[in-house]
């Protein structure tokens, strides 16, 4: 199992080229490419306080 922190520095790298934010897409590839569920990429960020942008399903703009 991938470690949280690994999980959070993924996703604070990804925020960086996206103004901050993280496209949806961009959070799922970060869980596939990890093999981690959806749902710890979505904790990272919300710990980060990095908001998830441009949902797939029409959640977050």
């Amino acid at each position: 199992m991938v470690n949280q922190e690994v999980v959070k520095a993924e996703v604070k790298e990804a925020a960086k080229n996206h103004d901050g934010k993280l496209p949806c897409i961009v959070a799922q590839e970060i869980a596939k490419r990890l093999e981690v569920p959806a749902r710890l990429v979505g904790q990272a960020a919300d710990d980060l306080k990095i908001k998830i942008i441009k949902c797939e399903l029409g959640c977050f703009e």
